[in-house]
């Protein structure tokens, strides 16, 4: 049997993260089900099904599908997997007779206390977990295919500046270009160094935030030359290296100050060792860190291996975020920004 491995060498089989990032993108699954044609029985406001129609879809035997919901019984109960008893059990039979689906779809129910039922969701969920059902695997590729097309069709084509479809990025962008004159400022006034500093001090700012500098940076996002790294930055990124321009800056000319001539790059670093390890940043960079992990490996089919420990799935709310209705390309909100960005250049 061939494996799943797909883009970004994505196994469903094996990632929950990848399967949960899947599940919790509505644009996806809403595409993914007008494909599959999944036909199952209505009931409150959603199609289900039942565990013997599963088993009988994917080509396998009930203990296999039992097997599954006993080993990944809280992933699948999260993603819409149910037992259903009692009031609702009782309209469950009613819907199953109105609809006039054969009992011997899914076998003997007159009797029984209890029923389990897959969503949509769950359904998928197991497609994803399967790995005795070639149905099953054709299913996780149209899975994966589906997913990768309606992120590119909803982004225009590419997700290299999906940050920058998020209502916040505007704001976030002229707030860190203002800070980072401070920073190239201090530097240019108070440290004794060649021009090499300004990247220097990038990219230490870079590799404390979030462990790459920005070749490396560049490289995992597959970056062309011309691409600039903090356009593809998304707006907690920018916040968070605003906030460290911004304050090694002042710190540079409280010390430039003080000792009344430029300091030299062994006082810088130390500086900077000192100035990265202060306890506040902690909670702010490990927020950062998970923001960039998680997106990108969402959105952009990226993996920040130096971030590995930070990925959680992408919640519904993200991608509504930066794939819904509220977010606009870049292009728009400049138009809409016009004044906001006026007032910000007065700042200056």
């Amino acid at each position: 049997m061939a494996d799943d491995k797909k883009t970004g060498g994505k196994d469903l089989t094996v990632s929950q993260i990848d399967r949960q990032n899947i599940l919790n993108n509505p644009y996806a699954i809403k595409e993914v089900e007008k494909a599959t044609h999944i036909r199952g029985i209505p009931f409150e406001d959603k199609t289900v099904v039942l565990k013997e129609q599963v088993a009988v879809f994917f080509e396998v035997n009930l203990r296999t599908i039992e097997n599954y919901l006993s080993k990944y019984a809280e992933e699948l109960a999260q993603n819409g997997y149910e037992i259903i008893r009692g009031k609702r059990l009782a309209a469950f039979k009613l819907r199953i007779a109105e609809n006039d689906v054969p009992e011997t779809d899914f076998g003997n129910i007159s009797k029984a206390p209890q029923l389990g039922i897959f969503d949509f969701r769950a359904f998928l969920n197991l497609a994803m977990l399967l790995t005795e059902s070639e149905p099953a695997r054709l299913l996780r590729q149209a899975i994966l295919d589906i997913v990768i097309d309606t992120i590119n069709i909803r982004t225009g084509g590419g997700t290299k500046y999906i940050n920058q479809r998020d209502e916040d990025f505007i704001i976030a962008y002229f707030q860190e270009e203002n800070y980072r004159k401070v920073f190239t400022d201090a530097l240019r006034d108070c440290v004794d160094m060649g021009n090499f500093k300004y990247p220097l001090y990038t990219d230490k700012i870079y590799v404390s935030i979030f462990n790459e500098n920005a070749q490396e940076y560049r490289k995992i996002l597959r970056l062309h030359e011309r691409d600039k790294v903090r356009d593809t930055f998304y707006s907690e990124i920018l916040d968070l290296i605003a906030a460290y321009e911004y304050g090694f800056g002042e710190l540079l000319h409280e010390v430039f100050k003080r000792e009344g001539r430029k300091l030299d790059a062994f006082e810088v670093e130390e500086l900077f060792q000192a100035f990265e390890k202060q306890a506040h940043w902690k909670p702010l960079i490990e927020r950062a860190r998970n923001k960039m992990a998680s997106r990108d490996l969402a959105f952009r089919d990226a993996l920040h291996h130096q971030l590995k420990e930070y990925i959680t799935p992408t919640n519904r709310d993200e991608f509504e975020r930066f794939l819904g209705e509220k977010s606009k390309e870049l292009a728009e909100r400049l138009e809409e920004a016009k004044d906001v960005m006026k007032r910000l250049k007065e700042c200056e």
